[in-house]
């Protein structure tokens, strides 16, 4: 099942409707002139093919086990010997460090993940987390320990959860404000507000929650292939809406391109959706046909079986991903009735202690663009907290 080419809902579905995949038809991935020179990470030229294991195709993991680690007897063992030390202090699972989970050797093998994340592939999968056993509580403190070897965890929204909750709670997804995790309609394809995104698979929906991701550098290189005039369109100005989640003396909107070309790295950041809700301020610039043609090949690339790989996430099942070279999207679902089997994922920011230069206007996505603290969204009056349901 492809995801939808482009989010078309509420007003601005009439605007949006102009390019889609069907009147596109571009045809990726047939024979094309290549792009007249290739850089790599760390030295990345702009508008060159960028090479390397962020540029991957579905072909290269055809095999689910290239990509997901199953965590051992002895792993879980470790990790609930330093879970049961670390409640026993009695403070709040937020206020709890790497320090206080020791993960002799499970810890070293969580770190080397990050890295596969941070300057390899740009995912990973961990399977066989023991959620049906462990209580809320346990289940919180397990995750929390294990990112704390990705990294510091920020902020998933207003409210200032460190452990966000993908569930449907009710939301309008219709409405602007509405972050879509909290609805049971489609994510289109995007990346999160933080350098890694993790998610925790608690239970799965009655039908549908498909998860797939994309290599964002593999959309980048075709882009530049076939339509290097729609790749200079990417690596311009784009107005992304706040939602609602305003920082202090910042407006609802903020300019962020897709393509970012800085200090020898391509970081990608898109959210077609996000582009599209800016238009309701008078004040951003009106998207231009090549703006919605830009956004339809880029949709159409990641959403191609030659770029996507997807599965629906098992319990126990941990999604890593590396927001600068990953894109994912989720399916829309149909829950169960009944409120303790409702799809329901747990979510974790991270950034990691090194990480790649970032230019200064991330800082209107992430805050900041300090490496170890940066990402998450903080406004006025938000206070860091862990809650262990849905709000």
């Amino acid at each position: 099942m492809a995801p939808p080419a482009l989010l078309h809902s509420g007003p601005l579905a009439t605007a949006t409707a102009t390019f889609t995949t069907d009147t596109l038809k571009v045809h990726p991935f047939q024979k094309a002139a290549p792009a007249p020179l290739t850089t790599r990470m760390g030295d990345v030229a702009p508008f060159t093919v960028v090479e390397g294991p962020e540029a991957w195709t579905a072909a290269d993991y055809s095999n689910p086990d290239d990509y997901i680690y199953h965590f051992s007897p002895s792993d879980l063992a470790e990790l609930e010997t330093a879970v049961a030390g670390a409640l026993q202090q009695g403070k709040d699972i937020k206020d709890l460090t790497r320090e206080d989970f020791p993960l002799p050797t499970l810890g070293p093998k969580l770190v080397a993940f990050r890295e596969v994340v941070r300057t390899g592939r740009g995912f990973q999968l961990f399977r066989g987390l023991p959620v049906a056993k462990y209580s809320r509580e346990q289940t919180m403190a397990a995750y929390w320990a294990i990112g704390a070897y990705w990294g510091k965890a920020q902020s998933n929204n207003k409210k200032g959860h460190l452990i966000g909750h993908i569930k449907d709670i009710g939301y309008d997804p219709s409405q602007p404000t509405t972050r879509l995790y909290a609805t049971h309609a489609a994510q289109p394809w995007h990346n999160d507000s933080s350098d890694q995104v993790a998610l925790l698979c608690l239970s799965n929906a009655k039908e549908g929650g498909l998860s797939g991701w994309s290599s964002s550098i593999s959309v980048h290189n075709e882009i530049v292939r076939r339509r290097p005039d729609l790749a200079r369109v990417l690596a311009g100005p784009w107005f992304m809406d706040r939602k609602g989640e305003v920082p202090e003396g910042k407006k609802g909107y903020f300019e962020l391109p897709v393509f970012n070309y800085h200090e020898g790295y391509l970081s990608v950041n898109y959210s077609d959706n996000y582009y599209l809700l800016s238009q309701r301020f008078e004040e951003v610039p009106r998207l231009t046909p090549a703006h919605y043609e830009a956004m339809a090949l880029f949709n159409e690339l990641a959403s191609s079986r030659e770029l996507r790989l997807e599965m629906i996430l098992q319990p126990g099942d941990i999604q890593l991903l590396n927001n600068h070279t990953c894109l994912h999207y989720r399916s829309a679902f149909v829950d169960f009735p009944e409120q303790d089997r409702k799809r329901h994922l747990l979510r974790l920011w991270v950034a990691p202690p090194v990480e790649r230069p970032l230019p200064q206007c991330y800082a209107e996505l992430y805050g900041s663009v300090r490496v170890g603290d940066r990402g998450g969204i903080r406004v006025k009056g938000y206070e860091e907290k862990i809650p262990l349901e849905a709000e």
